[in-house]
């Protein structure tokens, strides 16, 4: 065996490089995090000019221009966290990439805060507590101001540790410790309080139970059948039709309610219409995709792709139209009562006071959102298109329900209790389904199968399919939000009022 030939090149210059372009790597990783912060900070700032192109020759326009940079970085916040859960499923499943879904993501939610994020922001300015008793006018601006602050730490700091919460819950938490700090108990009002607590425990649970449903439905009526793509041919447009009825009746009866109402029969016969004619329009497509495919799980998810990628975009319209209030609301009864307006149940916003909103939350997910998206999307439990279009038409479904009697719910709440419904469900499936293993029996031609599936506990333990560390961090991160945002508010607001009330 001959011994290679030595080289006669010097590898010192090579060496040299390689370290090098690890320091230009290393330098990069660690700036990067520096980089976002200061691009906020640059966002907080344009907010305060833009705001003092409006209000400079106003009285006490210091304070609206101070309130103008907290609702910035407020709504950064927002759109760090509460986003995720338009799009993570989607990204979780692979059917989009990430830089697809923050440019999705990000433009809708500017569309849905401007043109149906509207002309009213109801009940978040004075939904929670009442101002008639508040000790002075000034007094609730430094409850706004406190509450704004406070939420915004808040979604910061859950952000940062990774775990999805409702930014709604954080600014009525703000509310609440404000204002009991500024007037009592007795400003509060309870039943709006007793509403959201009910949403709180509701919204989740049934977010799960529907999604855990559907999933059960395409399992057993496409899956696990002879011919999956016949199956997937006949199910798939009525599957998108119910989705896109599901959308159209969400925007008419909460997307666009702030520009026209609707009332709930109206909005459900809309729903059913689109449903029709989609079902109708979408069967040739259908079947042109599926032309073709062979006969396996893999090729359904292509049938799946387009109508997940249609609900990630219709889902953060409507959280753009709709959670936009929790960043401008306060910023808005700020800059109504500094001008001398009464502070009413439901309050004209600016138009630059949403432009504020709709931008800054796009900034945040583009900034800070990846983080959350991939939390909800990649590291609940594993999903693929199928169980991502569960996730989203849950939510829709969800929303629309709760609705329908009357109780607030959190976008959040819902998404992810449906992505964790997703992972118990597919968890009991896999144990408990005799449709599976007969499927996988008949697929393997192994008789003994079953003895062969009967593992242990601790085998059972290690091939749970949700991970409870952040099944637990989560909920408990729900579970003290609104505790915790009224007990820094109300600290807050105790500062504020000692300096400048």
């Amino acid at each position: 065996m001959t011994k290679p030939r030595p080289s006669l090149e010097k590898p010192t210059l090579d060496k040299y490089l390689d370290k090098v372009t690890l320091t230009e790597e290393a330098t990069h990783h660690v700036l990067r995090p520096w980089a976002g912060i200061g691009l906020g900070l640059l966002f907080m700032l344009i907010s305060v000019i833009f705001a003092a192109a409006y209000v400079f020759d106003e009285p006490k326009y210091l304070i609206i221009l101070a309130a103008a940079a907290v609702a910035g970085y407020m709504a950064m916040n927002i759109g760090a966290n509460d986003v995720a859960n338009n799009v993570g499923a989607a990204v979780g499943s692979k059917a989009i990439t990430m830089t697809t879904a923050l440019i999705i993501a990000a433009s809708f939610e500017i569309a849905g805060a401007v043109f149906a994020g509207g002309r009213v922001v109801s009940t978040i300015e004075s939904g929670i507590v009442d101002a008639a008793q508040m000790p002075s006018g000034e007094a609730f601006v430094w409850v706004m101001m406190a509450a704004l602050i406070s939420a915004a730490v808040w979604i910061n700091i859950a952000t940062w540790s990774g775990a999805p919460i409702s930014t709604t819950h954080s600014i009525v938490g703000g509310i609440l410790g404000a204002g009991v700090a500024a007037a009592g108990f007795s400003s509060v009002h309870w039943v709006s309080l007793a509403g959201i607590t009910a949403s709180w425990m509701i919204s989740p649970i049934l977010g799960g139970g529907i999604a855990a449903l559907l999933l059960a439905f395409i399992k057993t009526y496409i899956i696990y059948r002879e011919d999956k793509i016949d199956a997937a041919i006949f199910w798939t447009p009525i599957l998108t039709a119910v989705m896109a009825g599901s959308f159209a009746a969400y925007f008419a009866l909460i997307g666009v309610e702030k520009v026209a109402h609707l009332s709930m029969s109206r909005g459900l016969l809309i729903g059913l219409a689109v449903a029709a004619i989609t079902a109708v329009a979408s069967k040739p497509w259908i079947r042109h995709q599926a032309r073709g495919l062979e006969n396996r799980n893999q090729s359904l998810r292509k049938l799946f792709r387009i109508p997940l990628i249609l609900s990630a975009a219709l889902l953060s319209f409507a959280h753009g139209a709709n959670d936009v209030s929790n960043a401008v609301g306060p910023l808005a009864a700020i800059v109504a009562n500094v001008n001398g307006l009464a502070v009413a149940q439901t309050t004209y916003v600016p138009l630059w006071v949403m432009l504020i909103g709709a931008f800054g939350i796009s900034c945040g997910l583009l900034l800070f959102g990846p983080k959350l998206i991939r939390v909800v999307g990649q590291e609940i439990t594993k999903l693929n298109p199928m169980r991502a279009y569960c996730v989203a038409l849950a939510t829709a479904i969800t929303v629309i329900l709760a609705t329908s009697f009357g109780l607030p719910v959190s976008t959040t709440h819902t998404a992810v209790g449906a992505v964790f419904g997703i992972g118990f469900f597919r968890e009991w499936y896999t144990r408990n389904s005799k449709r599976r293993l007969e499927y996988v029996r008949q697929k393997t031609g192994q008789l003994d199968f079953e003895r062969r599936v009967e593992h242990s506990p601790e085998e059972w333990q290690r091939r749970r399919l949700v991970r409870r560390s952040h099944f637990l961090t989560i909920v408990s991160a729900w579970v003290i939000t609104v505790p915790v945002s009224a007990l820094l508010s109300a600290a807050i607001y105790s500062v504020l009022a000692a300096l400048f009330i």
